[in-house]
């Protein structure tokens, strides 16, 4: 299969050379008039060593990944690589002609450049028919057929059938309005590259100014309103078309907002305000919220529930943690990277195939609600930063507690040897007075207590151990002494 792989890249290079042996020399580079792939493609067996080499190519020929089981792809023009496995999955790496660019026979690479067109036609060319459709329906192909500079963000087919039904239907019913708003929408009236989307960037639209979003990530995704760019750079005459893997929408809110206006979102929205956020979430910036529905707030006791939300300061520590300190929409996770939260510690985000996960557990139920300054992934389940876990309230914390609480007030003066206090978990804890010390069991009481104006506190040097067992029961549950 390797074999197969590096055969097809070659002759894509190189279709007059012969291929080599594995006896020749690979210290070779082929220099078309402009030389480019250097990615590293395979390895090559010769005497049982492995030797990596490099494939030089023209420009004009990208690789294109696969996810192996999805019709997932990710373009590339070489210069930018993306992980042999994304979410975990296998790609299948393919080679094809750039776009505006085709083979010619005989000759290496794909040195014919393609002959411009209009926007109108271009989305033909490429494959994005049914924004051509729309565009023609919504009467704005005489607008991108005519002169002028646009960046087209063109939804690809697929996205337009994922759409929701009612949705779909809305925009079609009125396409002298609400379709060509939308389509109008995904476009800027200048000429912009895949080089000049910066990370953080915004861009007025043709509908109404509202702006477009754009993230461009280290790992090479780049988004549009959270809508990954599956084909960059279509050249045409009056602009350029990315095709998009969704319909994108117009953003208007901040997150506080979003979070205000969602009825899954009702415990939240209170815990936000109770830890002073308000303001944060109302204000510029750029987030990641991961936001605990009312689902994942059910899933704690009631009593515990009434104590955090009583807590701002303990309150606002819990929230920061599922704050991201930066935007990051699904699309730009390939690999579990690690992230700082506004708490100060990190979380895992990651993917398991089609799922988001967070610390290795796929808990998002919604992705990718854009507000104006961040972004809200919906999570079932609350986070707990590592350092709170291990004073989370479990049934074994909860038993331990109860077990070094006595029933009734005492103080350390009136107690005495072989006396018996019971616990408020039900446990009695026998009393030992040495001559030089006061234990409760296996631990110690310091020289004085702590009295307060309901009880008395007792400093132990140790954690109680309460009897399990007799003596006879300790010796015969040790293999050592059987």
């Amino acid at each position: 299969m390797i074999l197969k792989q590096i055969k097809a890249l070659w002759f894509i290079c190189n279709p007059t050379d012969h291929f080599p042996s594995i006896n020749e020399k690979l210290d070779f580079f082929f220099f078309s008039p402009a030389a480019c792939i250097e990615h590293l493609v395979n390895v090559w067996s010769i005497k049982k060593k492995l030797i990596v080499f490099d494939l030089c190519c023209s420009p004009n020929v990208c690789a294109m990944q696969n996810i192996q089981g999805s019709d997932k792809k990710y373009f590339t023009n070489c210069k930018q690589w993306y992980h042999r496995k994304i979410c975990g999955k296998p790609t299948v790496v393919t080679y094809e002609c750039c776009p505006g660019y085709e083979k010619v026979t005989g000759e290496k690479g794909c040195p014919a450049a393609l002959p411009l067109v209009n926007i109108y036609k271009t989305l033909g060319v490429i494959g994005a028919t049914t924004t051509k459709m729309y565009s023609e329906r919504a009467n704005l192909q005489e607008e991108i057929e005519g002169p002028g500079s646009f960046t087209f963000f063109a939804p690809s087919n697929e996205a337009w059938a994922a759409l929701p039904t009612e949705i779909l239907d809305a925009l079609v019913s009125n396409v002298n309005i609400e379709l060509l708003n939308a389509l109008h929408y995904h476009m800027i009236n200048k000429r912009l590259t895949s080089d000049d989307l910066k990370h953080g960037a915004s861009f007025p639209s043709m509908y109404q100014d509202l702006n477009v979003h754009i993230q461009h990530y280290s790992n090479g995704v780049v988004t549009v309103n959270c809508a990954r760019l599956v084909k960059t750079d279509q050249h045409a005459t009056n602009g350029i078309v990315h095709v998009v893997d969704r319909v994108i929408t117009a953003i208007t809110n901040n997150v506080n907002s979003l979070i205000d206006t969602d009825d899954d979102l009702d415990t939240l929205r209170t815990a936000v305000a109770a830890a002073g956020l308000t303001s944060l979430l109302e204000n510029e910036g750029s987030y990641t919220i991961f936001a605990p529905t009312n689902e994942a707030f059910e899933k704690i006791p009631p009593e515990t529930l009434t104590r955090i939300l009583g807590d701002p300061l303990a309150l606002k520590d819990l929230l920061n943690y599922h704050i991201l300190k930066s935007l990051h929409c699904s699309e730009s996770i390939v690999a579990g990277t690690p992230m700082e939260t506004l708490q100060g510690t990190v979380l895992e985000v990651g993917c398991d195939g089609e799922e988001m996960t967070i610390n290795g557990k796929a808990i998002v139920t919604q992705r990718d609600k854009l507000g104006t300054n961040g972004v809200i992934h919906y999570i079932n389940e609350l986070l707990i930063p590592d350092s709170d876990k291990s004073l989370a309230m479990t049934p074994d914390m909860k038993k331990l507690l109860r077990n070094h609480i006595l029933k009734e007030r005492f103080s350390s003066k009136n107690l005495y040897h072989g006396q018996e206090l019971e616990t408020l978990g039900g446990v009695k804890l026998r009393v030992f007075v040495f001559r030089n010390s006061l234990c409760i069991e296996n631990a110690c009481i310091a020289a004085d207590d702590k009295n307060g104006r309901f009880a008395n506190m007792f400093i132990i040097n140790k954690l109680l151990t309460p009897p399990m067992g007799t003596v006879m029961d300790l010796l015969k549950a040790d293999d050592r002494f059987r």
